[in-house]
């Protein structure tokens, strides 16, 4: 799916509000249907680019060749405020099978029921969720004990560089520690005048794909305790991001004279994308980053690798964040043992998961897909599947009001790099403060 519905995972996650905390469905009340019996599925999805509407519909006709019994009405472009509107309605024109690209969401679609719990199908197939599929992507598919979601497909984020300028400036190869990566940074920095002709990395919040959730992922917090209270203020993992994100910051020439050059930088969707014309040396990314970066057509090799880790976890360099796109079964369907198989072929189905990450250029969601030999892509790609596979990958738990945490740690994010917040600590203990007052109020 296109990096560009990641970026605005924390605006979708206020669509939610859509959804009320009580049970809009329950799970398995309308799982008597016959599922060989003939029947019409409605699912909605997300995409919209024609390749990908393409290679949705691909996916689904191989579902209905196996299954020729059941029929499938695809409907794309779905936002999640029109499915949360559905979810809600049910009906006859409602879905019985949905995807959504904002994972920050589980924790609304699972405690306001509109979901079903799936292990209990996964239980009657003789599918070990934990076995299939990648430990990041099986965390953010359940909430509480309740597994209402299932991974189709993935995003895992990694570190490109500019393997020409890494020659020009003597640096052997991309940094595995933050320490290594600060040094790197400033190495790649050709300053011209009051700006740069060539800035290591850009480690502003707002440039990009640098968000706290991403940098946050590669030191491995915990975000809440066992009663579901915030740990930011107590876990030193988050003040370690949060420090060294503002060292980068200060050590790159400082937070304004770096808001001065990012307004001078291309779009991030767009083909001028400041890492393909090699204003920024190194960038945080998504896997969709190699072909967009590729049909750019740059003057330089890219090369790809991990992000760096901090030193005292040099031992589990190679890992990352990983989110995805989800899919559902409506609490509300009448057909949800149907739509349980077609939801099982999509995500659990090698080939199918296979085909389908080769036409979408996404992670595959599986582990058998992950080492699929009928995998096509470019060698660099290979170190996301890696990325993916990881177990030492990280994710953002879910949350019974969403995203809506993220977007209170990323506010500070701003205002700690722009000085507008100076004492860390006090930061951390009043974010944790409100994150813990946003959930009590959601429950």
């Amino acid at each position: 799916m296109p990096g560009a519905v990641r970026k605005t995972a924390f605006v979708l996650t206020a669509s939610l509000a859509l959804l009320t905390t009580a049970c809009t469905g329950q799970a398995g009340s309308g799982a008597a249907d016959d599922a060989s019996a003939e029947t019409t599925l409605t699912f909605w999805h997300a995409w919209s680019a024609p390749a990908e509407v393409k290679a949705v519909k691909e996916l689904v006709a191989g579902f209905e060749k196996a299954h020729p019994n059941i029929h499938v009405n695809v409907v794309g472009n779905m936002t999640d405020d029109k499915i949360n509107q559905a979810l809600r309605a049910g009906g006859g024109k409602a879905p019985d099978v949905i995807s959504s690209f904002t994972t920050n969401n589980v924790g609304k679609f699972c405690s306001s029921g509109a979901l079903v719990d799936l292990d209990p199908l996964f239980e009657k197939s003789g599918i070990d969720p934990d076995k299939t599929f990648p430990k990041a992507m099986n965390e953010y598919t359940q909430f509480e004990g309740e597994r209402c979601a299932v991974p189709l497909l993935g995003d895992a984020y990694g570190l490109y560089y500019n393997k020409t300028a890494f020659e020009k400036a003597g640096i052997a190869g991309p940094p595995k520690t933050w320490s290594e990566f600060e040094r790197t940074a400033k190495k790649l920095t050709i300053a011209q005048g009051a700006t740069y002709k060539q800035l290591g990395f850009m480690p502003n919040y707002h440039g990009w794909e640098t968000t706290t959730e991403h940098y946050l992922g590669q030191f491995s917090p915990t975000y809440f305790d066992s009663d579901g209270k915030s740990t930011i203020a107590e876990d030193p993992a988050v003040a370690a991001a949060f420090t060294l994100q503002k060292k980068l910051v200060d050590a790159l020439g400082g937070y304004k004279r770096l808001e001065t050059y990012r307004a001078t930088l291309g779009d991030e969707w767009g083909p001028r994308h400041p890492f393909h014309t090699g204003q920024v040396a190194m960038q945080l990314d998504g896997e969709w980053r190699l072909g967009m970066a590729l049909d750019a057509d740059p003057d330089f090799e890219i090369g790809v690798a991990p992000l760096p880790v901090p030193d005292d976890q040099a031992d589990q360099y190679g890992k990352g964040y990983i989110t995805g796109t989800i899919a559902g079964i409506a609490a509300t369907s009448g057909k949800q043992n149907a739509a349980w198989e077609l939801v099982k072929y999509m995500t659990t189905d090698t080939d199918a998961v296979v085909n389908f990450s080769n036409a979408i250029h996404n992670v595959p969601s599986t582990l058998a897909a992950l080492k699929s030999p009928k995998l096509t892509y470019d060698p660099r790609f290979k170190t996301f599947l890696e990325i993916a596979a990881n177990p030492n990958s990280t994710t953002a738990p879910a949350s019974v009001n969403g995203g809506v945490y993220l977007t209170t740690i990323q506010q500070l994010g701003y205002d700690y790099e722009s000085g507008k917040v100076t004492d860390l600590k006090a930061g951390l203990e009043k974010a944790a403060q409100q994150i813990d007052t946003d959930i009590a109020q959601a429950k």
